[in-house]
C-alpha cells in the first residue's frame, strides 16, 4: 500500500483546526502521517492539537515548532523532507483552513496516482459553505506573469465535472509523487508566501509533469484565514514582490518585459483609484 505524508503549515490558525482534524479522521485511507509545521507555535496551539487528536484520532502526526515564522515555502519544505525521509511515496500539500466531508477523498486520490500513474492530482475546491467554485483546475497567463483558477466564483455545474489535465493549480490541496521532488527539488524559499506554488508547478510543468483533476472529489476552502485576506498590507506586499520575482525567474524576452509592464501598470492604476 502506498504511504503518504500530509504537510500543512500552521500560522495563527487555531480557529480552523477542528474542522481540519475532523476531516482527516473520517478518511478511509489511513496509511498516512501528518506533518504540522508550526510558524506561530504557542502553548495554546500545543494544547489544542492534543485535544483534537484525542477527539479525532488520526494514524500519526509530527508537530514541528519553529522559533519564528519561516514562511509557507520553507515550512512546506520542512514537512516534505521529513515525509521523504520517512519513505512516503506521495506528499499531499494542504492548507488547514479547509474542510472535506468525503470519507474516500484521500483513497481516491492515491488510487488515481497509483493506478493511472499520475504524479500530481487535485480535487475540486469550493468556497466554504457554498457550491461556488474556488478552483477547478488552472492555467498560467504568461503575458501577465500570473495564473488563474478555472471556474473561480462560478456556481458548480456540469462543465466542471470532467476529469482533465491542467498545467497549473494552487497547492492548497495537491497530491504530489515523490518523483516530482526528486526531479525538480523543493519549494523556492525566497517566496516566503504567495507564488511559491506557481514557481513549483511551473518547474514541474517544464519537466513535463501534468496535473490531473478529479472533479468528483471536493474540498471546501476558508480563503486566506491566516494572512488577513488579499487586501491586507502583508498580502499586497508579498503578492507584488513575488509576482515580479516569478516573472524574472521564469519568463524570457519579450514575455518578461510584457509581464513586468502589465504588473506595474495594473497595480499602479488600482492603487491610485481604488485604495
Amino acid at each position: 500500500m502506498a504511504k503518504i505524508g500530509l504537510v500543512t503549515v500552521l500560522y495563527n490558525c487555531n480557529d480552523v483546526l477542528e474542522d481540519f482534524f475532523k476531516s482527516l479522521s473520517i478518511q478511509s485511507f489511513n496509511n498516512y502521517h501528518l506533518y504540522l509545521i508550526d510558524n506561530s507555535s504557542s502553548a495554546e496551539t500545543d494544547e489544542l492539537i492534543t485535544q483534537l487528536v484525542n477527539k479525532y484520532p488520526i494514524p500519526g502526526y509530527t508537530h514541528i515548532k519553529n522559533p519564528e515564522n519561516f514562511g509557507v515555502a520553507k515550512g512546506n519544505n520542512q514537512g516534505i523532507k521529513l515525509a521523504i525521509q520517512h519513505s512516503s511515496d506521495f506528499i499531499v500539500l494542504l492548507n488547514n483552513d479547509i474542510e472535506f466531508l468525503q470519507t474516500f477523498l484521500l483513497e481516491e486520490m492515491v488510487n488515481c496516482a497509483v493506478q493511472k500513474n499520475e504524479d500530481m492530482v487535485i480535487p475540486k475546491v469550493l468556497y466554504y459553505g457554498t457550491r461556488k467554485i474556488w478552483m477547478a483546475g488552472g492555467e498560467f497567463i504568461d503575458y501577465k506573469g500570473t495564473s488563474r483558477s478555472i471556474g473561480k466564483n462560478d456556481d458548480d455545474g456540469e462543465r466542471y465535472n470532467h476529469p482533465k489535465y491542467f498545467n497549473y493549480a494552487p497547492t492548497c490541496f495537491m497530491l504530489i509523487s515523490r518523483k516530482v521532488f526528486d526531479t525538480i527539488g523543493f519549494m523556492d524559499e525566497n517566496y516566503f508566501v504567495y507564488y511559491d506554488d506557481n514557481d513549483f508547478v511551473k518547474r514541474a510543468i517544464k519537466k513535463e509533469f501534468k496535473i490531473y483533476f478529479l472533479p468528483q472529489l471536493e474540498v471546501f476552502h476558508k480563503v486566506s484565514v491566516s494572512t488577513g485576506g488579499y487586501e491586507s498590507l502583508f498580502s499586497i506586499y508579498y503578492l507584488n514582490r513575488n509576482r515580479v520575482y516569478f516573472i524574472k525567474k521564469h519568463l524570457s524576452f519579450p514575455l518578461k518585459q510584457i509581464a513586468l509592464s502589465h504588473a506595474i501598470m495594473t497595480k499602479a492604476i488600482r492603487y491610485l483609484f481604488f485604495l
